[in-house]
């Protein structure tokens, strides 16, 4: 790490455009569906299809990667191959045009960052309490977008969205050219099989929490901006309580060393899994009452910042050396990938038959039934704590 310093700022330039795409997708790709004349299921299905693919894709581009050895010639060719597909979005309103394109465009957009975390993770060496740090650029490029383009679209065409994806795409195609190659390190778990490393109970627990988490999330990024805009908030309001959360999430990076230090892994995604009970709770049943819902975006570095960086980092320390891609990779697709897409899909159903407040509770208990999970089997593991320098 110390003798290629100017990769900081390479990996910080990829987070940042890869979130400034969700930034502009996840809150607003639902009301641009909106707008050209889908209704709610029909909305959930194509919000669905990146999870799905995060689901399906990252597993296929770590076994390459690990494979090859060639984790940044594959990441380039993902990114590439995204924006080429992107592109279709501006030839395309109907619903089985977007489902093919953004299927293709997925595909390939959600095979780089696994891999571009397992890279982060090697470069940083024994210094990876400091990952939050770095992945706090992604975080600015989120508030970069969402805050931007909720202002803008209450002066211009929601349409105006599919030309900042594009120049999302263009960034992060450039800075998937500049990431350091992977150093893969000689580890004692190499000569296993990675499913053995997998059936162990505590990766087990792990991954079936984070995955209903992820379930608890899918009606927070399919509907949220909707849920907002239909009780009166206006579209920079909207912007600006995406933005809180993810300025929130920024503190919560970088602090994550110290408290990593203090605490360990383990004990703070308890937290943030509690913590995630009562936001959605919040958000369900208070939207109206403006400081519970100001307190429900502060939760965020909770529920996303804090979760991701411990759940990422839990993740590095039971897939290392010659299976630290395919481990990333594997536990995007069965969190973000599996779990989104489940959270997705039974959003529509939930919203448009019984209404928000019970779609919430759904994703409050779904996060009850993870911190159970790990309560159950992670409270007490022996964890290895991560070196702080």
């Amino acid at each position: 790490m110390s003798t290629t310093k100017n990769y900081h700022w390479r990996i910080a330039g990829f987070y940042f455009f890869y979130y400034a795409f969700v930034g502009m997708f996840s809150p607003y790709w639902s009301l641009y569906l909106q707008s050209i004349g889908f209704g709610a299921i029909e909305i959930g299905i194509l919000m669905s299809i990146q999870p799905v693919m995060r689901m399906v894709a990252p597993g296929i581009w770590g076994w390459l990667a690990d494979h090859t050895g060639r984790s940044r010639e594959v990441v380039v060719a993902a990114a590439s191959l995204s924006a080429l597909f992107y592109l279709g979005v501006f030839a395309t309103t109907s619903f089985w045009g977007l489902f093919l394109v953004l299927t293709l465009m997925s595909f390939f957009w959600s095979a780089s960052m696994p891999l571009v975390e397992a890279t982060t993770l090697s470069w940083l060496g024994k210094n990876t309490a400091h990952y939050g740090r770095l992945r706090s650029w992604g975080s600015i490029g989120f508030i970069v977008s969402v805050v931007g383009l909720g202002y803008a679209f209450d002066h211009i065409a929601i349409a105006w969205l599919l030309w900042a994806g594009l120049v999302c795409e263009v960034g992060i195609l450039i800075f998937a050219r500049q990431i350091p190659k992977a150093e893969v390190l000689a580890h004692h778990t190499d000569h296993l099989p990675i499913k053995q490393i997998v059936l162990q109970p505590r990766v087990l627990a792990l991954f079936g929490a984070c995955f209903l988490m992820a379930v608890a999330h899918g009606p927070y990024y399919t509907f949220y901006s909707i849920y907002l805009v239909e009780h009166g908030y206006s579209k920079g309001v909207v912007g600006m309580l995406w933005a809180l959360g993810v300025i929130c999430e920024i503190g919560v990076f970088f602090l994550m060393p110290a408290l990593v230090k203090r605490f360990g892994f383990t004990r703070i995604l308890l937290a943030s899994f509690a913590a995630a009970v009562l936001r959605f709770l919040f958000i369900g049943w208070a939207v109206d009452i403006v400081v519970i819902l100001l307190f429900a975006q502060v939760l965020h570095a909770l529920t996303f910042g804090s979760y991701h960086a411990a759940s990422v980092g839990l993740v590095h320390q039971f897939f290392q050396g010659r299976h630290q891609s395919r481990g990333q990779a594997l536990f995007g697709s069965v969190t973000y990938g599996a779990g989104g897409m489940l959270g997705g899909l039974a959003s529509g159903p939930i919203w448009q038959h019984w209404g928000a407040s019970v779609l919430y509770t759904f994703s409050a208990g779904m996060a009850l039934l993870g911190l159970l999970l790990m309560w159950w089997k992670l409270r007490n593991m022996a964890e290895s704590r991560a070196p702080v320098a």
